[in-house]
């Protein structure tokens, strides 16, 4: 049986004829090395194959090249989106990611920052629907760069990346009515609303008050999941039966929506337009195709470790909340009405 031998600094030292120290420096890029020093350790380093050890050179420059990542479930198509701009452009840094998934549960949350920690990791980015006061309160002990991101919460207190939800559900109603609907319901997801889905409600109420439209139509379903938009659109329908436009605050119930329309005979969009928030990847997939607000997924994951690496670097980041462009992805499910 062949034994690995393991090789150490002080080998590659010794083999290049330089100090410890001088080695550390070419392997860190950390002090000035001549390029003949430098050629020589790569060379012994190259030649023996050794690698750093990563722990004990955490200890000494105070970089793990580590982020933490928490999820609540990776199998949601814009989360995985998220992290694929995390991972990418954190690979351009030369960061490695550490993803946790949680489903959604606290004491797995707290578990996992706790983990993090241990792992010396430099930063934590946090995607979640909210964020529990047990979890903030454990990564402001920690004192680590932290960001959240979520398509249902904002937290004032820390850093994120979002859109103009506002301006994006008044641009989504404006539409609608530039299609001619005079009638259009906005189903939102609870009717206690979190801060971000208020500013939806808002920039409804704004487009319906400036286009003078005589009566506002807001529906609460409970819940984001397909089954509550179908039992949604059944009330929607059953109290305001000349409605032509539903626009809802996610892809979610838009489909909930559309599969009670096609149950009950009603043509999309001949009969009734529908439209989403978010553009997840069922948007497309559905027959018709989803009208929706196209959320930069994975630009908000690519800038969200952008600002953790500058905050790390000890760079001034200008603001907490960066607002990315977003635009109306016209498809099959609205049409203009005569």
């Amino acid at each position: 049986m062949e034994v690995e031998i393991m090789v150490t600094i002080k080998d590659v030292a010794k083999l290049a004829g330089v100090s410890i120290s001088t080695v550390s420096r070419v392997i860190n890029n950390s002090k000035p090395v001549s390029p003949e020093v430098r050629k020589k350790v790569l060379k012994v380093i190259e030649e023996t194959g050794y690698r750093p050890n990563d722990i004990a050179r955490t200890l000494v420059t105070k970089k793990s090249y580590l982020i933490g990542v928490i999820v609540t479930n990776l199998a949601n198509s814009y989360v995985a989106e998220m992290v694929r701009g995390i991972e990418e452009v954190g690979k351009m840094y030369n960061y490695d990611i550490l993803l946790c998934s949680t489903y959604g549960d606290k004491s797995t949350e707290l578990k996992y920052i706790q983990l993090l920690n241990r792992k010396q990791v430099e930063g934590i980015i946090f995607i979640s629907d909210k964020l529990n006061e047990e979890v903030k309160e454990q990564v402001d002990a920690f004192k680590i760069p932290f960001l959240y991101l979520s398509r249902h919460s904002i937290e004032e207190k820390y850093p994120t990346v979002t859109i103009d939800n506002n301006l994006a559900s008044y641009e989504m109603t404006q539409y609608l009515i530039n299609l001619g609907h005079k009638k259009v319901a906005y189903l939102t997801d609870s009717e206690e609303p979190t801060n971000l889905e208020q500013l939806k409600i808002n920039g409804y109420k704004k487009a319906i008050e400036e286009n003078e439209i005589e009566k506002e139509l807001i529906y609460y379903a409970n819940g984001r999941k397909n089954e509550e938009g179908y039992a949604a659109a059944k009330e929607i329908l059953k109290e305001n039966e000349d409605v032509t436009a539903i626009f809802c605050s996610n892809d979610e119930l838009a489909i909930g929506v559309i599969n009670y329309l096609r149950d009950k005979d009603i043509k999309v969009p001949d009969e009734i337009s529908v439209a989403g928030y978010g553009d997840l990847r069922m948007a497309t997939i559905i027959r018709p195709q989803i009208t929706t607000v196209k959320e930069p997924f994975y630009d908000m994951g690519a800038v969200a470790i952008r600002m953790i690496i500058k905050e790390i670097a000890g760079e001034k980041v200008k603001e907490k909340r960066v607002n990315l462009p977003f635009h109306i992805e016209k498809r099959d499910s609205c049409k203009k009405i005569k």
